[in-house]
């Protein structure tokens, strides 16, 4: 991470007897784009108004660029805001609107007009400068708010939910936008989102928050890959939660029992947990293999050092999703357990596939699960 640039410190925020906010520090580095993820509540949005001044903190405090923040107002900031709900002018032209902030801080009209034109085309609006807002669609107005914000030159552009008001095809297409214009402009971008995929997206790094705290700092790969804790798997991306004893843990390798699973499950690392305490081994579905379990053949081979009733589990299908690129299937393996597992369809008339009420073999890597503490 570059050097920090902005520095939350200890900083929390109460109303009343509740803290929407809970003691969180945070460094976010020069040029990142940093995502605040979580559910609806988890004080995500409550943090990112405290940096844009528009909440003062309880406790702790606010520094950026190496200047205390804390307690001062949002217009003596170096950081401008892009709001969920745009917020333009709809009297105003989109040149008027891109242009207000300048006006207000009586930058000369020429060097105004040549930084809106600038704006304009970063923003891929040129031509529609003349244009109301009524005249644009709702992804034209997004770029019109995040041009009338980028156009100040903020070291901190704050982005609250900026895609939530579009339709699914646009605010796909305004992810990579958006990254792409953070990267030219090289303004460090911090987002609010409950959007996992959005913030995997877009974010080189993301914080996920829940009941005013934060669960893990880490890059969108490690989050999905290796999660700190239960409500992290849980809450990024789809996953399967086994909770188990552990019965070894040595520095190679652990081995997880699962009551009522009919199989372990075995992990080539170590856990460093207590043995016989509470883990929970985290597996994606689409880390799981589906095989046909036929009456007269062998189970699939397993990993070589696999131990015995490790990582296989039989199934029977008992509902599918066919999602084009892809297909879920939902595994009842017993015990009132539903195991879900994602297959691509690239090879789908290729291969020999699945259907309802079809006995199947699961099987997974030891590389797979990640197992967690708490």
């Amino acid at each position: 991470m570059a050097a920090p640039l902005i520095r939350i410190e200890g900083v929390s925020k109460r109303f009343g007897d509740f803290a929407a906010v809970d003691e969180v520090s945070l460094e976010i580095g020069e040029g990142e784009f940093f995502a605040l993820l979580g559910p609806s509540g988890c004080g995500k949005t409550t943090l990112l108004r405290m940096l844009a001044g528009l909440e003062v903190p309880t406790e702790g405090r606010i520094v950026i660029d190496g200047k205390d923040m804390t307690n001062v107002p949002p217009n003596k900031r170096p950081v401008n805001m892009v709001f969920q709900s745009y917020a333009v002018f709809p009297h105003m032209t989109v040149a008027q609107n891109i242009a207000y902030g300048l006006r207000i801080d009586g930058v000369p009209e020429k060097e105004r007009q040549a930084r809106m034109y600038d704006a304009l085309g970063l923003v891929k609006l040129e031509g529609l400068e003349h244009r109301k807002p009524d005249q644009l669609s709702g992804g034209q107005r997004q770029r019109v708010a995040l041009a009338r914000a980028l156009v100040k030159r903020p070291r901190v552009l704050l982005l609250d939910e900026p895609l939530s008001a579009l339709d699914a095809k646009l605010r796909e297409a305004m992810r990579s936008e958006l990254a792409i214009i953070q990267e030219k402009v090289g303004v460090t971008f911090v987002m609010v989102t409950h959007d996992q995929d959005e913030a995997l997206a877009m974010a080189t790094r993301c914080g996920v928050m829940h009941r005013g705290r934060l669960q893990q700092v880490a890059t969108p790969s490690d989050l999905y890959e290796y999660p700190a804790n239960r409500f992290v798997a849980d809450f990024i991306g789809s996953v399967n939660m086994f909770e188990g004893k552990l019965a070894v843990d040595d520095p190679g390798q652990a081995l997880i029992r699962i009551d009522g699973l009919g199989s372990t499950i075995w992990v080539d690392h170590g856990v460093t947990g207590a043995t016989d305490s509470t883990v929970w081994a985290a597996l994606r579905p689409e880390k799981i293999e589906l095989f046909h379990r036929d009456p007269d053949a062998a189970p699939p081979a397993l990993a070589t050092g696999t131990p015995q009733g490790a990582n296989l589990l039989a199934g029977t299908v008992r509902h599918l999703s066919y999602l084009g690129s892809e297909t879920v299937y939902e595994i009842d393996v017993g015990g009132d357990r539903i195991v879900k597992v994602l297959r691509s369809n690239v090879r789908r008339y290729e291969e020999r596939g699945f259907d309802y009420d079809q006995p199947v073999w699961l099987t997974w890597s030891p590389r797979s699960p990640a197992v967690l503490l708490s």
